[in-house]
């Protein structure tokens, strides 16, 4: 929300800069997140100064142009070549010197004033018309100023032009009383106040107002008190609808409001000034006169301000006349019962409405307006009468209207204080550090909140009720320690803490140390909401919709599930890089994914069907090396992304060649793989589906691993680090290329090998792979690579011989293979 400092001024009597009250503000839990300086002439009129034409001769060489002398105050006067018409000697004028930069008609287009010739004569200034300087639209002619406008007077002095200051306030949920001028002001006087600057808030005088006729009154029925507590009205007859004035519309500019007319701008204004949210009706619009606050029929269809029809539910409050509604009470104005060009006739409404009606209904119909923000969160509900009169005085004032029916205040049960007990011991308790109990009482005066009576320390307290966030003691004392400031509590010098032991194994110190591993291998770490589209879902096998755990109050379409697997976010997050240009990803996520399963129904336990699992999923497309000078693009492929996740897995001390893998039937992939672990799932890793891929409108292939982490987790309870000498003995390798029948796996030539050599066979890798025309039907070559080593001696030929003899024979009969030449 922005707050105006020129504005906030007309409440509070202060020297204080907007600087200083930005930091203010930040101190009393009012966040200050931006601050703008807003001037009110662009350029500020700087180089402009108010002059007089001592002299003015006609131009010898132009028909138009006059050659002037103007003093400006510097004690010589300045040759000034002019155009307009009016200009003569002894004008006092406003004159822009050399230097100054002038913003015509109040634009972005900047003009700056040099020393030039004009037709031969040397010009050293210009004489200005309103438009040229940006302070009005008139072309006529240089600006005529009275005789006594003192020469050398700087124009933004004499015009009176005050620059603004646009203070940023990130206003939290349960701060909905600072969402106004006078909010904001409150409390910087309470926090003056409590500094020992006793200020006071200067609300806006509503004593004049009184009843000029009661030629139109409007009969207000209130149906449902429930939802409309308080409800007070007026009308205003006779207005004329036009501009509002100036200093209006700059308030509410500064508000981030587009100024409309007279009658809007009275409403916004007062909303943006006191808190309380008004609407305005045409009278002549008000059928039989009749003002109905109620609920309608489920179905009940209403167009709304901006055009859309909307069916009702019966849990919406409305505002309604005799015959049909016009208004969703606190929410949105109907098509045709708001002011018009022809309005003359105005029915002001001052309401205070439940704020749980107000959001639901605000959420059912995804609605969100300044009026549903405040009345959400819970207005003043003693503010209602007197913003009314504030709002009927300016109608009066600004449009000419006459006051013509009695205020109506409809509220049954007035709001009352809310009354608790708070105790110094406790104060000081929860501050950290003792605050006298005179500071204490001083900063509840200036907080209008009430001491009912004091016993043994005790204070009884009557907090007023436009303070809907402090209902007890613990809110009352942080808005004590607000007040006092946060930055006069001392750190201490001792922390007394006690030591707490993470569990073993530690799953967040285990994700940290596997994002680390990724992110040094080039990926980028991504987050996304838990809350997804249930159409994702519809149709998947692998992902059964009515295994989503639904959410029964979704705040739109796109968020009504909770996730079952990450892969969704992961393709949102590469289609929206690779719409802008940014094809080349290596991505990674943590989070959990969530699973309902009917089947474990529990009358005694209601989270029975329902269970979570905290997931890592990556994934790579386009190139995976980047093109360089002594380096060629490469496209990334499956084994791009089963390297890093084999990687991965080693350094968690997970021995890959241990896992079970096999061949993944999935409608999420085209070809995938899953591994398992003990007997359980440890990843899916693949090729995302082409169907799924054209849904997010992506052309180019995109690989994906999800892991169970908790799995990974669970897999190193049992880990123990052991460390063993190097040996003082080499290692030989030797290599065998072997052809065997296409079903035969690397893994199962690994476990024949060590099966056979058990004592110096160290390591078995697999470094080719052949199938083509020139190998038997079938058939296919895989190139293996064995390092043997004895830790005791140093390796022979003949012994070497033997283990690779050995291990021929073994493949040869257990794998049917058959060395190659």
């Amino acid at each position: 929300m922005n707050i105006s400092y020129n504005w906030l001024r007309r409440y509070l009597d202060t020297t204080l800069t907007a600087e200083q009250i930005a930091v203010i503000l930040t101190d009393i839990g009012l966040e200050v997140e931006s601050f703008e300086k807003v001037e009110t002439v662009r350029g500020g009129l700087q180089g402009v100064v108010v002059g007089e034409v001592l002299a003015c001769e006609d131009h010898p060489d132009s028909d138009h142009l006059h050659i002037t002398k103007v003093d400006v105050g510097t004690g010589e006067p300045l040759p000034i070549v002019c155009g307009a018409a009016n200009c003569r000697a002894g004008l006092k004028v406003l004159c822009a010197t050399v230097g100054a930069v002038l913003y015509p008609g109040g634009g972005d287009e900047r003009f700056k004033i040099k020393r030039s010739k004009i037709r031969g004569v040397e010009s050293l200034g210009m004489l200005c018309a309103e438009d040229e300087l940006g302070i009005g639209t008139s072309h006529e002619g240089i600006v005529e100023l009275p005789a006594d406008a003192r020469v050398g007077m700087p124009a933004r002095e004499y015009l009176r032009i005050e620059d603004d200051y646009l203070i940023g306030i990130g206003l939290t949920p349960n701060r909905v009383d600072a969402a106004s001028h006078i909010g904001v002001a409150r409390d910087l006087a309470a926090y003056l106040t409590a500094h020992g600057t006793p200020t006071e808030v200067k609300w806006p005088d509503v004593s004049a107002f009184r009843v000029d006729n009661r030629d139109l009154p409007i009969e207000i029925v209130v149906e449902n008190a429930e939802a409309a507590p308080r409800y007070a009205g007026i009308t205003v007859k006779g207005c004329k609808i036009g501009p509002s004035p100036e200093w209006m519309q700059n308030c509410l500019r500064a508000a981030g409001i587009h100024p409309k007319n007279n009658l809007v701008d009275i409403t916004n204004f007062v909303l943006f000034e006191l808190g309380q949210p008004l609407h305005a009706f045409d009278a002549s619009k008000i059928e039989g006169r009749k003002i109905v606050v109620r609920t309608c029929a489920e179905g009940t269809p209403f167009v709304t301000l901006d055009g859309v029809e909307r069916r009702l539910s019966d849990r919406d409050l409305m505002i309604c006349s005799a015959e049909r509604p016009m208004c969703i009470a606190g929410v949105y104005g109907g098509l045709d019962s708001g002011i018009s060009d022809r309005t003359t006739d105005v029915f002001i409404e001052s309401a205070y409405f439940n704020p749980v009606w107000v959001r639901k209904t605000a959420k059912r119909f995804g609605l969100n307006t300044d009026a549903s923000f405040r009345y959400e969160r819970g207005i003043d509900p003693r503010m209602q009468v007197y913003a009314a009169k504030r709002a009927a005085l300016l109608f009066r004032e600004l449009a000419g209207g006459e006051i013509a029916s009695d205020l109506i205040d409809i509220c049954p049960e007035p709001a009352g204080d809310f009354v608790f007990d708070v105790s110094f011991a406790r104060i000081d308790a929860l501050v950290g550090k003792p605050i006298p109990a005179e500071t204490v009482r001083t900063i509840l005066g200036a907080l209008e909140v009430r001491v009912l009576a004091e016993k043994e320390g005790v204070l009884t307290v009557a907090v007023p009720p436009y303070r809907v966030d402090v209902r007890r003691e613990a809110d009352l004392i942080e808005d004590i320690l607000r007040i006092y400031g946060y930055n006069n509590v001392e750190i201490p010098a001792h922390v007394h803490s006690t030591l707490s032991y993470a569990p073993k194994p530690n799953r967040e110190k285990l994700a940290d140390r596997a994002a680390d591993f990724l992110t040094a291998n080039g990926f980028t770490e991504i987050m996304s909401n838990s809350l997804t589209k249930a159409s994702y879902y519809e149709g998947l096998s692998a992902y059964p919709a009515e295994r989503c755990v639904r959410i029964l109050n979704p705040l739109s379409a796109d968020l009504g599930v909770m996730r079952q697997t990450l892969l969704f976010d992961t393709l949102e997050a590469v289609q929206l890089n690779v719409n802008r240009r940014h094809a080349d990803l290596k991505l990674y996520e943590f989070g959990n994914c969530y699973f309902y399963d009917a089947t474990r129904r529990n009358a005694d336990d209601r989270l029975a069907p329902y269970c979570e699992t905290f997931r890592l999923a990556a994934a790579v497309t386009g190139n995976a090396v980047v093109q360089s000078w002594n380096e060629r693009p490469g496209a990334a492929s499956f084994f791009t992304l089963r390297a890093v996740a084999e990687k991965l897995l080693r350094r968690f001390g997970i021995d890959i060649y241990a896992l079970r893998t096999e061949p993944l039937e999935s409608d999420l992939f085209a070809e995938g793989l899953s591994l398992s672990l003990g007997g359980r799932e440890l990843l899916q890793i693949g090729v995302v589906s082409p169907r799924l891929c054209r849904r997010f409108d992506l052309k180019q292939e995109v690989y994906f691993m999800e892991m169970n982490f908790d799995v990974l987790v669970h897999s190193t309870e049992k880990h123990r680090i052991a460390v063993q000498e190097l040996s003082k003995f080499p290692e030989v390798r030797r290599d065998l290329a072997l052809l065997v029948d296409r079903s035969v796996t690397f893994a199962a030539l690994r476990d024949v090998a060590f099966a056979a050599e058990r004592k110096l066979l160290r390591s078995v890798t697999l470094f080719d792979v052949y199938e083509g025309d020139k190998l038997p039907e079938g058939k296919k070559s895989y190139a293996l690579g064995f390092v043997l080593e004895d830790r005791e001696r140093t390796l022979d030929e003949k012994t070497i011989e033997k283990v690779m003899s050995n291990l021929t024979r073994q493949f040869e009969h257990r794998c049917g293979a058959r060395v190659r030449g």
